[in-house]
């Protein structure tokens, strides 16, 4: 996780940024939000915040975190679409290539990769979820694809078209190895098949739902961190075994970000 010390709306990037915002608020809700991940069992560790990189704090982002039998732990850096946000990836890439990381750099020739905003590993790891559309381009998962095919990670594109759901983790969320939230209008009509064929159990959301972050959250030991609830969530909860732990991430939401968006799990 990265401490929300700069983090501010400067730049329009997607339909939820909005002023102002509460720093204290902010601080907050950050704490809260790591101390839910601790009461969860998780260790947190955290990477220096950066002045003027404001969305430093969403570190889903900056780079792509794996694992692969051939070379070990791995990251794959982002290639950001706007140029403010390119300029947290390096911060990112030195903190993991410290930390014995191989660095698998993709030249993307101008295409776009957006890290696990749109790159969300399957519960068991034996695929690769990959949305597109929005912020990760259909050229940058292709190279992506070919790379980690070299790994023997299967990749599974997902062709995004709603620009609330600009990335996957906005509509897309494994609770098991057997089933996952979606917002079904979020996806292009092809891809809702692929979907329901490698899932056993599909739990849709509805649009309010979404765009509430509800399928941003985290599953963590038997729970699930979410910004908010519904009765539908609650019940899909339920039937999968999970208990809800609800953390106010209002602040965020104004850049367009919620719990998943703000770390990264480390291999």
């Amino acid at each position: 996780m990265c401490p929300p010390t700069f983090f501010d709306v400067r730049e329009v990037k997607n339909p939820y940024m909005r002023l102002p915002i509460d720093r204290v608020r902010a601080q907050q809700q950050w704490d809260n939000l790591r101390r839910a991940f601790e009461d969860a069992g998780v260790e947190v560790e955290t990477i220096p915040p950066v002045k003027h990189l404001e969305d430093m704090v969403f570190a889903a982002n900056q780079v792509f975190v794996g694992y692969s039998d051939k070379i070990g732990r791995l990251i794959v850096p982002s290639e950001m679409r706007y140029l403010i946000r390119q300029r947290e990836v390096p911060f990112y890439v030195e903190w993991f290539r410290a930390r014995g990381y191989q660095v698998i750099s993709l030249d993307l020739k101008g295409e776009c990769l957006e890290g696990h905003g749109d790159l969300i590993w399957h519960p068991d790891h034996s695929k690769i979820w990959a949305g597109y559309g929005f912020r990760s381009t259909r050229g940058g998962i292709e190279r992506f694809t070919d790379v980690m095919n070299d790994l023997d990670l299967p990749v599974i594109p997902l062709r995004l078209v709603d620009e609330h759901c600009y990335h996957l983790d906005t509509c897309f969320c494994p609770l098991n190895n057997d089933a996952v939230m979606i917002y079904p209008g979020a996806f292009a009509p092809e891809v809702l098949p692929i979907i329901r064929r490698e899932w056993s159990r599909v739990h849709e959301l509805s649009r309010e739902e979404a765009v509430g972050f509800m399928a941003n959250g985290i599953v963590a030991n038997g729970r699930y961190i979410t910004p908010r609830v519904t009765p539908n969530l609650i019940a899909i909860l339920e039937q999968e075994g999970l208990r809800s732990v609800i953390v106010d991430t209002s602040e965020f939401e104004k850049s367009g970000g919620s719990v998943f968006c703000m770390k990264a799990v480390l291999e």
